[in-house]
């Protein structure tokens, strides 16, 4: 008899920019999440590094290279800033809604005018409907997506000004996608506030982390996650806490940084950029 399959099959992507630092390339280990336990696959292997893209798991896998590092805020222990109260004040009254991961025209729109004014010219500005449907549809494990609508007066669903498609793992709820009305001249701190608002929801649900992705030491854009305390960090020993003096630093170094100092890259094998999930495509034997 032949025993089962016990371990998933990994995969090397081939080289490809780097769509956080510029003049470097990046390589992933991959592998597909599929069957019955696809949501204790994809629990495992958060746990050391792995990120979903649709029916994917993912890490950084590059020869020269370990800039992308795994962080996740401790939800239980976390106390917000000045700053990020102040956040939370001020969107207070935006109304969330887990809903079923189903795309939709209002989702896209927003998507839309939120890459063009944040990442315009980025790998994921080709996106069209299918490609976001893609991303949004695609899964094997436990997820939604969460909608931040403006209150109305007779309870109908208001403007929506925000959205995160999300995972729920066994430790923690894990933030895949998020995005945001860009000009909001109403609101400040819209992308924050969805942040605070999953970690918050952790912590209500006693789930132990909130997973934010890689940190990329030296990309502008991946500067915001060190300002979420307290943090761990994913090294070669495990998951680690980023002392409160190391993070002092980090934080006062991004503070210092602007956001149009982000350099344009090329960002074409991003997983939501128009034919990126192409670089997962399994050839048979």
């Amino acid at each position: 008899m032949t025993a089962p399959v016990r371990f998933p099959r990994f995969f090397v992507t081939s080289a490809a920019p780097c769509p956080y630092l510029p003049g470097r390339s990046e390589r992933k280990v991959f592998t597909e999440l599929k069957g019955p336990h696809a949501d204790q696959l994809n629990d495992a292997l958060g746990r050391i590094g792995f990120r979903r893209s649709q029916t994917v798991a993912y890490r950084p896998s590059c020869v020269d290279c370990s800039a992308c590092v795994s962080v996740r805020v401790v939800a239980g222990e976390f106390r917000p800033s000045s700053t990020q109260k102040r956040t939370l004040k001020a969107n207070s009254d935006l109304v969330a809604t887990q809903c079923r991961p189903w795309s939709t025209v209002e989702q896209f729109e927003l998507l839309q005018r939120y890459l063009a004014h944040r990442h315009p010219g980025g790998g994921m500005a080709n996106m069209d409907e299918i490609d976001f449907a893609d991303m949004v549809e695609h899964t094997p494990v436990d997820t939604c997506v969460t909608e931040y609508r403006e209150p109305t007066a007779d309870g109908t669903p208001g403007r929506l000004v925000g959205a995160c498609l999300t995972d729920r793992q066994g430790d923690g709820l894990s933030m895949i996608y998020s995005f945001y009305e860009p000009e909001s001249t109403t609101r400040e701190g819209l992308g924050n506030y969805i942040i605070l608002d999953h970690i918050r929801r952790a912590a209500d649900e006693g789930l132990p982390y909130v997973y934010l992705g890689y940190w990329v030491d030296g990309s502008v854009r991946m500067q915001y996650k060190v300002r979420y305390r307290p943090l761990e960090r994913l090294g070669r020993d495990g998951w680690s806490r980023i002392s409160e003096d190391e993070q002092d630093r980090l934080i006062a170094a991004a503070a210092q940084l602007r956001r149009s100092d982000a350099l344009p890259l090329d960002g074409l094998t991003k997983d939501g950029a128009h034919g990126g999930h192409v670089q997962y495509r399994v050839e048979d034997a």
